[in-house]
């Protein structure tokens, strides 16, 4: 199995299911509603803010897989359409799945070598290290979310 077969296979498990660490964002959010994915706890970011911030390089990552510029800003990465409903906190689910799996499949598609370029410019290392960085930075929210959502079942 090549390494982008690996790296594809990662970014799946931290999205649906199937790491070791038995935590994945599909399940974690699979039960919360739209009121709770909204709910601000104390100073720290909302799901719904911090499943969009994941995202938001998902997306930046896809347009680099697909040939495009290298266009992302932190501070955008934050900035989420308001959710005013279940079906606004659904679409965003939906968008997150569809996306995930997308750069999934770009990733197998990625020549193996392309792993050891750089990424867009030399500051960024390698796409090795920005796609594995990706998926380090999936497990580190993902485990901000799951604190989130324990804090808030238990208000």
């Amino acid at each position: 199995m090549q390494l982008t077969s690996h790296l594809a296979k990662h970014l799946r498990d931290v999205h649906f299911g199937g790491n070791w660490t038995w935590v994945n964002l599909k399940a974690t959010l699979s039960d919360v509603t739209w009121q709770q994915a909204i709910t601000p706890v104390k100073d720290l970011n909302t799901i719904a803010t911090l499943l969009f911030h994941v995202n938001y390089f998902v997306g930046v990552q896809i347009k680099v897989l697909q040939g495009g510029p290298l266009e992302g800003n932190d501070k955008l990465s934050f900035a989420h359409p308001p959710i005013h409903s279940q079906a606004d906190w659904d679409a965003m689910l939906e968008k997150a799945w569809n996306e995930a799996e997308t750069l999934a499949q770009l990733i197998e598609q990625l020549p193996e070598e392309k792993l050891w370029d750089v990424f867009c410019e030399g500051k960024y290392g390698n796409y090795y290290r920005n796609l594995q960085g990706l998926i380090e930075h999936t497990h580190y929210h993902l485990g901000q979310m799951v604190l989130v959502k324990k804090i808030i079942l238990q208000e």
